[in-house]
Protein backbone atom coordinates (compact mmCIF):
# COMPACT_ATOMS: atom_id res chain seq x y z
CA UNK A 1 0.00 0.00 0.00
CA UNK A 2 1.38 3.99 -0.38
CA UNK A 3 -0.01 6.85 1.31
CA UNK A 4 -0.50 9.30 -1.21
CA UNK A 5 0.59 13.26 -0.87
CA UNK A 6 -0.44 15.91 -2.95
CA UNK A 7 1.04 19.05 -2.17
CA UNK A 8 -0.08 22.62 -3.65
CA UNK A 9 -0.88 20.35 -6.96
CA UNK A 10 -1.95 22.37 -10.03
CA UNK A 11 -2.11 21.49 -13.47
CA UNK A 12 -2.57 24.15 -16.49
CA UNK A 13 -3.74 23.70 -19.61
CA UNK A 14 -2.80 26.66 -21.39
CA UNK A 15 -3.98 29.39 -20.04
CA UNK A 16 -6.69 27.12 -18.22
CA UNK A 17 -6.33 26.35 -14.41
CA UNK A 18 -7.73 23.07 -14.07
CA UNK A 19 -6.38 22.38 -10.83
CA UNK A 20 -5.65 24.42 -8.47
CA UNK A 21 -3.26 24.36 -5.72
CA UNK A 22 -4.31 21.03 -3.86
CA UNK A 23 -3.11 19.65 -1.00
CA UNK A 24 -4.64 16.53 0.30
CA UNK A 25 -3.24 13.12 1.84
CA UNK A 26 -4.95 9.60 0.92
CA UNK A 27 -4.16 7.49 3.57
CA UNK A 28 -2.32 4.12 3.06
CA UNK A 29 -5.09 1.33 2.29
CA UNK A 30 -8.31 3.64 2.28
CA UNK A 31 -10.36 3.89 -0.65
CA UNK A 32 -10.63 7.71 -1.55
CA UNK A 33 -13.43 9.44 -4.00
CA UNK A 34 -12.80 12.02 -6.01
CA UNK A 35 -16.84 13.72 -6.99
CA UNK A 36 -18.44 16.26 -8.51
CA UNK A 37 -20.03 17.83 -11.52
CA UNK A 38 -18.37 17.37 -15.15
CA UNK A 39 -15.16 19.77 -15.90
CA UNK A 40 -14.21 20.07 -12.01
CA UNK A 41 -11.04 18.32 -12.07
CA UNK A 42 -11.52 14.99 -11.01
CA UNK A 43 -10.27 12.87 -13.45
CA UNK A 44 -7.62 15.08 -14.50
CA UNK A 45 -6.12 14.81 -10.88
CA UNK A 46 -6.87 11.08 -10.93
CA UNK A 47 -4.41 11.27 -14.34
CA UNK A 48 -1.76 13.11 -12.52
CA UNK A 49 -1.32 10.85 -9.99
CA UNK A 50 -1.16 7.84 -12.12
CA UNK A 51 1.04 9.66 -14.69
CA UNK A 52 -1.02 9.90 -17.65
CA UNK A 53 -0.82 14.08 -17.42
CA UNK A 54 2.06 15.99 -15.76
CA UNK A 55 1.69 18.51 -12.85
CA UNK A 56 2.17 22.11 -14.12
CA UNK A 57 3.73 22.76 -10.02
CA UNK A 58 3.83 21.57 -6.25
CA UNK A 59 4.38 17.56 -5.41
CA UNK A 60 3.09 14.20 -5.55
CA UNK A 61 4.28 11.94 -3.22
CA UNK A 62 4.31 8.14 -2.79
CA UNK A 63 5.23 7.14 1.02
CA UNK A 64 7.03 10.26 0.83
CA UNK A 65 8.76 9.52 -2.45
CA UNK A 66 8.09 12.63 -5.13
CA UNK A 67 6.43 10.82 -7.92
CA UNK A 68 6.32 14.00 -10.05
CA UNK A 69 8.96 12.73 -12.69
CA UNK A 70 8.77 8.81 -12.25
CA UNK A 71 6.59 7.49 -15.55
CA UNK A 72 3.50 5.19 -15.07
CA UNK A 73 5.36 2.04 -14.88
CA UNK A 74 7.40 3.14 -12.22
CA UNK A 75 4.81 3.87 -9.69
CA UNK A 76 3.12 1.12 -8.56
CA UNK A 77 0.27 1.64 -9.52
CA UNK A 78 -3.06 -0.47 -12.04
CA UNK A 79 -5.86 1.70 -13.29
CA UNK A 80 -9.57 0.56 -14.59
CA UNK A 81 -10.96 2.93 -17.46
CA UNK A 82 -14.47 3.15 -18.16
CA UNK A 83 -14.20 1.56 -21.63
CA UNK A 84 -12.93 -1.17 -20.16
CA UNK A 85 -10.09 -1.61 -22.79
CA UNK A 86 -9.73 -5.00 -23.40
CA UNK A 87 -8.50 -6.51 -26.43
CA UNK A 88 -10.97 -7.79 -28.71
CA UNK A 89 -8.76 -10.85 -29.90
CA UNK A 90 -7.71 -12.28 -26.44
CA UNK A 91 -8.89 -14.37 -24.08
CA UNK A 92 -10.61 -13.63 -20.43
CA UNK A 93 -6.90 -15.34 -19.10
CA UNK A 94 -4.78 -13.77 -22.07
CA UNK A 95 -5.87 -9.84 -21.31
CA UNK A 96 -5.51 -10.70 -17.52
CA UNK A 97 -2.16 -12.04 -18.11
CA UNK A 98 -0.67 -9.62 -20.63
CA UNK A 99 0.62 -7.32 -17.88
CA UNK A 100 2.54 -9.70 -16.89
CA UNK A 101 3.97 -11.68 -19.67
CA UNK A 102 5.59 -8.06 -20.98
CA UNK A 103 6.80 -7.64 -17.25
CA UNK A 104 8.51 -11.78 -17.95
CA UNK A 105 6.87 -13.41 -15.33
CA UNK A 106 6.79 -17.54 -15.50
CA UNK A 107 3.83 -18.87 -16.96
CA UNK A 108 3.39 -20.65 -13.31
CA UNK A 109 3.25 -17.41 -11.57
CA UNK A 110 1.06 -15.85 -14.70
CA UNK A 111 -1.38 -18.56 -14.29
CA UNK A 112 -1.15 -18.66 -10.24
CA UNK A 113 -2.17 -15.19 -10.56
CA UNK A 114 -4.54 -14.90 -12.87
CA UNK A 115 -6.55 -17.50 -11.20
CA UNK A 116 -6.58 -16.24 -7.81
CA UNK A 117 -8.11 -12.91 -8.91
CA UNK A 118 -10.17 -14.97 -11.08
CA UNK A 119 -11.81 -16.73 -8.44
CA UNK A 120 -11.76 -13.62 -6.43
CA UNK A 121 -14.03 -11.72 -9.03
CA UNK A 122 -16.60 -14.88 -9.90
CA UNK A 123 -15.17 -15.35 -13.49
CA UNK A 124 -12.74 -17.90 -13.49
CA UNK A 125 -15.42 -20.13 -15.70
CA UNK A 126 -14.98 -17.69 -18.26
CA UNK A 127 -11.22 -17.67 -18.87
CA UNK A 128 -11.33 -19.29 -22.20
CA UNK A 129 -14.14 -16.62 -23.49
CA UNK A 130 -13.60 -13.75 -25.94
CA UNK A 131 -14.66 -10.51 -24.60
CA UNK A 132 -17.92 -9.55 -27.50
CA UNK A 133 -19.16 -13.27 -25.30
CA UNK A 134 -19.09 -11.00 -22.01
CA UNK A 135 -22.07 -8.86 -20.86
CA UNK A 136 -20.58 -5.48 -19.95
CA UNK A 137 -20.80 -6.51 -15.99
CA UNK A 138 -18.48 -9.08 -16.61
CA UNK A 139 -16.10 -7.51 -18.87
CA UNK A 140 -15.76 -4.56 -16.36
CA UNK A 141 -14.62 -7.34 -13.64
CA UNK A 142 -12.24 -9.01 -16.13
CA UNK A 143 -10.66 -5.42 -16.71
CA UNK A 144 -10.55 -4.70 -12.99
CA UNK A 145 -8.96 -8.23 -12.58
CA UNK A 146 -6.09 -7.41 -15.01
CA UNK A 147 -5.47 -4.87 -12.19
CA UNK A 148 -5.39 -6.75 -9.58
CA UNK A 149 -2.89 -9.47 -10.90
CA UNK A 150 -0.47 -6.67 -10.95
CA UNK A 151 -0.51 -6.59 -7.04
CA UNK A 152 -0.25 -2.91 -7.38
CA UNK A 153 0.55 -0.65 -4.10
CA UNK A 154 -2.28 1.83 -5.92
CA UNK A 155 -5.77 1.41 -7.86
CA UNK A 156 -6.86 3.76 -9.64
CA UNK A 157 -10.81 3.49 -11.17
CA UNK A 158 -11.73 6.04 -13.63
CA UNK A 159 -15.67 6.17 -13.50
CA UNK A 160 -15.54 2.31 -13.98
CA UNK A 161 -19.66 1.78 -13.66
CA UNK A 162 -20.48 4.54 -16.12
CA UNK A 163 -21.27 2.73 -18.81
CA UNK A 164 -23.37 -0.34 -16.64
CA UNK A 165 -27.21 -0.16 -16.81
CA UNK A 166 -28.49 -0.12 -13.56
CA UNK A 167 -28.70 -3.59 -12.29
CA UNK A 168 -24.93 -4.05 -13.39
CA UNK A 169 -23.89 -1.02 -11.47
CA UNK A 170 -25.31 -2.31 -8.22
CA UNK A 171 -23.59 -5.53 -8.50
CA UNK A 172 -20.28 -4.37 -9.88
CA UNK A 173 -20.57 -1.83 -7.08
CA UNK A 174 -20.66 -4.69 -4.58
CA UNK A 175 -17.49 -6.52 -6.34
CA UNK A 176 -15.42 -3.34 -5.97
CA UNK A 177 -16.75 -3.30 -2.27
CA UNK A 178 -15.84 -6.61 -1.69
CA UNK A 179 -12.41 -6.12 -3.18
CA UNK A 180 -11.13 -3.37 -1.29
CA UNK A 181 -12.18 -5.16 2.24
CA UNK A 182 -9.73 -8.50 0.75
CA UNK A 183 -7.47 -6.08 -0.65
CA UNK A 184 -6.60 -4.28 3.26
CA UNK A 185 -2.43 -3.59 1.35
CA UNK A 186 -3.78 -1.39 -1.47
CA UNK A 187 -5.14 2.15 -1.66
CA UNK A 188 -7.57 2.78 -4.15
CA UNK A 189 -8.39 6.17 -5.79
CA UNK A 190 -12.01 6.28 -7.13
CA UNK A 191 -13.22 8.66 -9.63
CA UNK A 192 -17.05 9.05 -9.92
CA UNK A 193 -19.88 11.68 -11.07
CA UNK A 194 -22.27 9.49 -8.89
CA UNK A 195 -23.09 10.13 -6.23
CA UNK A 196 -24.43 7.13 -4.47
CA UNK A 197 -20.87 5.17 -5.70
CA UNK A 198 -19.12 7.54 -3.29
CA UNK A 199 -21.84 7.56 -0.37
CA UNK A 200 -21.76 3.71 -0.69
CA UNK A 201 -17.90 2.74 -1.64
CA UNK A 202 -15.71 5.45 -0.04
CA UNK A 203 -14.17 5.40 3.34
CA UNK A 204 -13.55 8.78 2.64
CA UNK A 205 -15.00 11.66 -0.20
CA UNK A 206 -13.05 14.44 -1.64
CA UNK A 207 -15.30 17.05 -3.37
CA UNK A 208 -14.34 18.72 -5.70
CA UNK A 209 -15.42 21.85 -7.56
CA UNK A 210 -13.68 24.21 -10.36
CA UNK A 211 -10.33 22.09 -9.49
CA UNK A 212 -10.56 22.71 -5.78
CA UNK A 213 -11.24 20.85 -2.83
CA UNK A 214 -14.23 22.30 -1.63
CA UNK A 215 -14.85 19.25 0.99
CA UNK A 216 -12.90 16.22 2.35
CA UNK A 217 -14.80 13.83 5.09
CA UNK A 218 -16.10 10.55 5.62
CA UNK A 219 -19.96 9.85 3.60
CA UNK A 220 -21.70 10.88 7.04
CA UNK A 221 -19.38 13.83 7.98
CA UNK A 222 -20.35 14.99 4.26
CA UNK A 223 -24.06 14.42 4.22
CA UNK A 224 -24.64 15.61 8.10
CA UNK A 225 -22.00 18.56 8.44
CA UNK A 226 -21.26 19.91 4.74
CA UNK A 227 -18.57 22.82 4.68
CA UNK A 228 -20.86 24.75 2.03
CA UNK A 229 -24.08 25.25 0.32
CA UNK A 230 -22.26 23.60 -2.64
CA UNK A 231 -21.29 20.18 -0.90
CA UNK A 232 -24.86 20.60 0.99
CA UNK A 233 -26.57 20.35 -2.85
CA UNK A 234 -24.53 17.93 -4.39
CA UNK A 235 -23.98 14.81 -1.71
CA UNK A 236 -27.78 13.58 -0.88
CA UNK A 237 -30.33 11.93 -3.61
CA UNK A 238 -33.12 13.89 -3.92
CA UNK A 239 -30.59 16.91 -2.74
CA UNK A 240 -31.16 19.18 0.21
CA UNK A 241 -33.98 21.46 -0.07
CA UNK A 242 -32.71 25.15 0.07
CA UNK A 243 -35.27 27.77 1.26
CA UNK A 244 -34.60 31.51 0.85
CA UNK A 245 -36.35 35.04 1.18
CA UNK A 246 -38.61 35.30 4.32
CA UNK A 247 -38.22 31.80 5.55
CA UNK A 248 -34.81 31.94 5.60
CA UNK A 249 -34.69 35.57 7.07
CA UNK A 250 -37.06 33.87 10.32
CA UNK A 251 -33.89 31.74 10.81
CA UNK A 252 -31.68 34.52 10.27
CA UNK A 253 -29.59 33.45 7.46
CA UNK A 254 -29.55 33.77 3.70
CA UNK A 255 -30.34 30.37 2.74
CA UNK A 256 -32.36 27.83 4.63
CA UNK A 257 -31.58 23.68 4.48
CA UNK A 258 -33.47 21.04 4.89
CA UNK A 259 -33.45 17.66 4.06
CA UNK A 260 -36.23 15.48 2.20
CA UNK A 261 -36.15 13.31 5.12
CA UNK A 262 -35.91 15.58 8.00
CA UNK A 263 -39.94 17.04 6.78
CA UNK A 264 -42.47 15.57 8.45
CA UNK A 265 -45.91 15.83 7.79
CA UNK A 266 -48.22 17.81 10.21
CA UNK A 267 -51.96 19.29 10.26
CA UNK A 268 -51.67 21.17 13.44
CA UNK A 269 -48.46 22.15 13.92
CA UNK A 270 -47.12 22.46 10.39
CA UNK A 271 -45.73 25.88 9.77
CA UNK A 272 -44.66 25.51 6.35
CA UNK A 273 -47.85 24.44 3.58
CA UNK A 274 -48.08 23.77 0.00
CA UNK A 275 -50.05 21.87 -2.51
CA UNK A 276 -48.74 18.23 -3.58
CA UNK A 277 -47.88 19.08 -7.33
CA UNK A 278 -45.70 15.66 -8.37
CA UNK A 279 -45.36 12.56 -6.27
CA UNK A 280 -42.71 9.68 -7.02
CA UNK A 281 -43.42 6.24 -5.89
CA UNK A 282 -40.28 4.23 -5.43
CA UNK A 283 -41.71 1.52 -3.54
CA UNK A 284 -39.40 2.01 -0.12
CA UNK A 285 -39.81 5.85 -0.08
CA UNK A 286 -42.62 7.98 -2.02
CA UNK A 287 -41.69 11.64 -2.44
CA UNK A 288 -43.72 14.72 -2.00
CA UNK A 289 -42.94 17.48 -4.40
CA UNK A 290 -45.59 20.56 -2.59
CA UNK A 291 -45.74 24.24 -4.12
CA UNK A 292 -44.76 26.59 -1.14
CA UNK A 293 -44.99 29.45 -3.68
CA UNK A 294 -41.08 29.71 -4.02
CA UNK A 295 -38.96 28.76 -6.74
CA UNK A 296 -38.17 25.48 -6.50
CA UNK A 297 -40.90 22.71 -5.31
CA UNK A 298 -39.91 21.69 -1.28
CA UNK A 299 -39.81 18.04 -1.35
CA UNK A 300 -40.73 15.49 1.11
CA UNK A 301 -39.60 11.82 1.66
CA UNK A 302 -42.24 9.92 3.06
CA UNK A 303 -42.28 6.12 4.57
CA UNK A 304 -43.76 3.91 1.32
CA UNK A 305 -46.84 2.82 2.46
CA UNK A 306 -47.83 6.75 2.75
CA UNK A 307 -49.85 7.70 -0.25
CA UNK A 308 -51.16 11.66 -0.99
CA UNK A 309 -52.40 12.35 -3.91
CA UNK A 310 -52.44 15.94 -6.32
CA UNK A 311 -53.73 18.98 -5.29
CA UNK A 312 -54.12 18.10 -1.63
CA UNK A 313 -52.53 20.93 0.38
CA UNK A 314 -50.16 19.93 3.04
CA UNK A 315 -49.09 21.38 6.26
CA UNK A 316 -45.00 20.30 6.84
CA UNK A 317 -43.05 20.83 10.21
CA UNK A 318 -38.73 20.90 9.66
CA UNK A 319 -37.10 19.08 11.89
CA UNK A 320 -34.98 21.84 14.13
CA UNK A 321 -31.68 19.76 14.68
CA UNK A 322 -31.13 19.19 11.33
CA UNK A 323 -31.63 22.83 9.85
CA UNK A 324 -28.44 24.00 7.81
CA UNK A 325 -28.31 27.64 8.03
CA UNK A 326 -25.69 29.20 5.41
CA UNK A 327 -24.86 32.71 4.84
CA UNK A 328 -24.78 34.95 1.44
CA UNK A 329 -21.60 33.05 0.58
CA UNK A 330 -22.61 29.80 0.78
CA UNK A 331 -20.76 29.29 4.19
CA UNK A 332 -22.33 27.35 7.02
CA UNK A 333 -23.57 29.40 10.07
CA UNK A 334 -22.91 27.30 12.88
CA UNK A 335 -24.42 29.16 16.04
CA UNK A 336 -28.06 29.29 16.33
CA UNK A 337 -28.22 31.07 19.45
CA UNK A 338 -29.71 34.03 18.24
CA UNK A 339 -32.12 32.12 15.51
CA UNK A 340 -35.72 32.80 16.07
CA UNK A 341 -38.09 29.76 16.68
CA UNK A 342 -39.50 27.97 13.89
Amino acid sequence: MAKIELKNLSKTFGSTDVIRSVDLTINAGELMVFVGPSGCGKSTLLRLICGLEDITSGALLFDGVSMNDKVPSERGIAMVFQSYALYPHMSVYKNMAFGLKLANFSNKEMEARVIEAAKMLQIDHLLDRLPKQLSGGQRQRVAIGRAIVRDPRVFLFDEPLSNLDASLRVDTRLEIAKLHHKMKNTTMVYVTHDQVEAMTLADRICVLRDGNIEQVGTPEELYSHPKSLFVAGFIGSPKMNFLTGDIAEKHQCHTLGIRPEHLVIDHNDGIWSGEVVHTENLGADFFLFLDLGIKDPLVVRLDGQQRIPLGTQVNVRPLEEHLHRFDNNGLPITSTANSETI
